[in-house]
């Protein structure tokens, strides 16, 4: 297949895009498009990661060493010019791009509470693996059947009880925020309890924080893209927003409502996503070419 001129730009460098940069360069298997009796080919141009990180996740180690990709570290994107079809950074690169693909995730509606990061949390339905093999574990460790603390309102809340629910975890909700998170008494468990502002305190076996987040639209909106009323940026079936040329994955997007993370995983949007990328971009097996999946 010849070489293509085609530039992508990824702005963001968390799962949903290092799951798509790893179906764009062949290192998950080629994406097959339901009921149209082809499939695509691993990304032929070239592919620009705008990460605001310094350091490079393990994750993203192996796609970054791509000879078609290049990885801008510390160089969050900052500015979207459609007309020109060009991204600037917060350091002040300019990047011209052919395909943009926006997946700056999603941010926390509130500081954290204190002590949060020993208690488990839930944010997007990535998570829902997570959650489930870690209160999995507790239940082993505990010999009977937990009792958690919830924490949290909303759609994530509501994913995070049927999570629960379905390891046989008794869920105990509170739509109240904790000032902090208590300790577990048992060595080598997460949080066990809660405490309010007014020194009531809730315990249990363990916490989980499922406290809502708000979708980066930053970006979005320097681009002049429709973005969902309490957040988001709109996109379609395809993925792509208002503006041609550009699309959203991840916590960054939303759709019917909700934001994509709590609808599909980040490895589904990314494949359903690259598939597209690729068909726009003319990589197309043609009818009896042999494809390899890459190992």
């Amino acid at each position: 297949m010849p070489e293509t001129s085609t530039h992508l730009v990824i702005a963001g460098a968390g799962p949903a895009a290092q799951a798509l940069l790893r179906h764009l360069t062949g290192l998950e298997s080629p994406v097959q498009r339901s009921g149209l009796g082809h499939t695509t080919l691993p990304f032929t141009g070239r592919i620009t990661v705008l990460s605001n990180r310094d350091e490079c996740p393990d994750a993203l180690m192996e796609t970054a060493a791509h000879s078609k990709v290049s990885v801008r570290f510390g160089q969050a994107a900052s500015f979207i010019d459609a007309a020109n079809r060009k991204v600037t950074t917060t350091e002040g690169l300019e990047f011209s791009y052919d395909q943009l693909v926006i997946a700056t995730g999603s941010a926390p509606v509130l500081p954290p509470v204190h002590g949060a990061d020993h208690a488990l949390a839930y944010s997007t339905i990535d998570d829902a693996e997570r959650l489930g093999a870690d209160v999995q574990e507790i239940a082993d460790t505990l010999g009977r059947r937990p009792l958690a603390i919830l924490v949290g309102t909303g759609p994530s809340a509501g994913q995070a009880e049927a999570v629960l629910r379905a390891r046989g975890v008794r869920p105990v909700r509170t739509t109240l925020r904790p000032a902090a998170v208590v300790s577990s008494p048992v060595s080598g468990m997460p949080a066990a309890g809660i405490v309010f502002d007014d020194g009531s305190i809730m315990n249990g076996d363990l916490v989980v924080l499922a406290e809502e987040r708000s979708p980066r639209n930053s970006l979005a909106e320097s681009a002049g893209l429709k973005t969902a009323p309490d957040g988001g940026i709109l996109v379609d079936s395809g993925f792509e927003t208002s503006v041609p040329g550009i699309r959203a994955i991840g916590d960054a997007a939303a759709r019917d409502g909700l934001r994509l993370g709590l609808v599909l995983s980040a490895k589904e949007a990314a494949a359903r996503c690259a598939g597209h990328l690729l068909e726009d971009s003319g990589h197309r097996a043609r009818p009896g070419m042999q494809v390899t999946a890459a190992a």
